[in-house]
């Protein structure tokens, strides 16, 4: 049990610091080497827990990527209320809540489909199913919003959801290349009338 203990917090010190220097640096340029000098773990530790970076960074995606997502983007949109307050609340309050660091370095998730979404298949397909996952609780939030008379009827649940998912992607992007928010306030304000004219 002991060594279970310590194998377990031995891939999470590496999955961390592995997330944090993927972030600030890019995938394509940490190597393994730099990753477990930063642990100040032997290269020996990272063999006994992964076979290589692909793995290292599927472990990544999994555990941290897909985690951050789920955790502010999707599980909220399953809550109670207006829809349309669950849809502001989630896109607007989350941007406005990230720190400096997060707005320096964009969405973790965009950096890795933007670095590597066309690089290998196998990252391909479990970026894709976060994706995927958030786009499904848009759409059946949508949809309850359609059937409570909130949201327009005529609009389409899919569309909504990929433009929401994908102007939020873009700006998280696009706000790493200014040193304020100045363009963050601007797509705010959009969101803000995008979401009154989806409204009943």
């Amino acid at each position: 049990m002991q060594q279970e203990l310590k194998s377990e917090l031995t891939k999470q010190i590496i999955v961390d610091k592995a997330f944090k220097m993927f972030y600030e640096n890019g995938f394509k340029t940490t190597s393994i080497d730099k990753v477990m000098k930063a642990t100040s773990l032997t290269k020996g530790a990272f063999y006994h827990h992964y076979k290589n970076k692909k793995e290292l960074g599927l472990a990544v995606i999994a555990l941290k990527v897909e985690r951050r997502v789920c955790d502010s983007m999707i599980l909220p949109l399953y809550g109670d209320g207006n829809p349309l307050d669950i849809l502001e609340k989630t896109f607007i309050h989350r941007l406005k809540s990230f720190s400096i660091y997060d707005k320096q370095h964009g969405c973790p998730m965009n950096n890795f489909i933007n670095e590597i979404g066309d690089f290998e298949a196998t990252y391909q397909i479990a970026l894709k199913s976060i994706v995927e996952k958030w786009k499904a609780a848009l759409i059946l939030l949508i949809k309850r919003g359609q059937e409570e008379n909130t949201i327009n009827k005529n609009i389409s649940s899919q569309a909504v959801a990929v433009y929401l998912i994908s102007a939020f992607e873009g700006i998280r992007g696009i706000r790493k290349l200014y040193n304020d928010d100045s363009i963050l306030d601007e797509y705010l304000s959009g969101l803000t009338l995008y979401l009154k004219q989806i409204a009943v």
